[in-house]
């Protein structure tokens, strides 16, 4: 009897101890060019809350929210437009309370490091001339918000026609910022926190602001995963400290 108790109580506390360390957990899903900047917003959490595990996923807004409303375990979720957060909204899979602008961004054009264009005035499109036969890496427009964003400024600026047919098309921004950092891509169109970050390229270019609609970055807790633990991580997301961190990666932020 007392053997059997004895595994009863071991069995309560491993069971305690999965419940605990399952609800300390937080999954955020986020837009490829909040990697880094979320990684150290991250890390800096830790020192306050050790306890806590935080899990990301990074890709195009738009595969996340697909994602998520298929039914991936998803806490958080960080869209670089405001259309796929909309688009979790009606589908009354977000907390709406919640939702509200985090960051904001800007479109920026690169070249990779080793080029010798500099100070380029992108709406004399002078610069297009430099892709000769080879292709502008762009997320993809047809459903990548950076590349949506680009599509946007380039028909803008009347430039759209000149390049539709070459473009190199990106899964997300981060796979268009790669293509230039191997020089696959002689220039490419990205957003300027993701320039800042890369080691391989320069921005050589800025897109007039009134090309495009403003960039900005909506979050949101989802249906169902709203806690103590998900609660207190949002708050970080809008705290000084972290505010910081955005800014420093060239974020704008309130």
């Amino acid at each position: 009897m007392l053997k059997l108790k004895t595994i009863s109580t071991s069995l309560a506390l491993v069971c305690f101890a999965f419940s605990v360390s399952t609800q300390a957990k937080v999954t955020v899903f986020a837009a490829a060019s909040m990697t880094n900047a979320l990684n150290q917003v991250a890390e800096n959490y830790k020192k306050v809350q050790p306890e806590q595990e935080l899990v990301f996923s990074f890709a195009s807004s738009s595969t996340l929210a697909k994602q998520i409303e298929q039914g991936a375990p998803a806490d958080i979720f960080i869209s670089a437009n405001t259309k796929w957060m909309k688009h979790l909204s009606e589908k009354a899979l977000t907390v709406k309370e919640t939702e509200k602008v985090l960051v904001g961004n800007e479109l920026v054009l690169i070249a990779p490091k080793s080029s010798k264009l500099n100070d380029v005035d992108v709406e004399k499109g002078e610069w297009i001339a430099e892709l000769k036969d080879n292709f502008l890496s762009v997320g993809d427009p047809d459903h990548v918000p950076a590349g949506q964003y680009a599509k946007e400024a380039l028909t803008y600026l009347k430039l759209w026609d000149k390049v539709e047919t070459k473009l190199a098309r990106g899964k997300d921004v981060r796979a268009a910022l790669a293509l230039v950092e191997r020089e696959e891509a002689p220039l490419g169109i990205v957003y300027s926190t993701d320039g800042k970050v890369s080691k391989g390229v320069k921005i050589v270019g800025v897109f007039p602001a009134d090309s495009y609609k403003a960039i900005e970055y909506p979050i949101a807790l989802l249906k169902e995963h709203d806690n103590t633990n998900t609660r207190a991580f949002l708050a970080y997301l809008e705290s000084p400290e972290a505010k910081k961190v955005f800014a420093d990666y060239g974020f704008a932020v309130k």
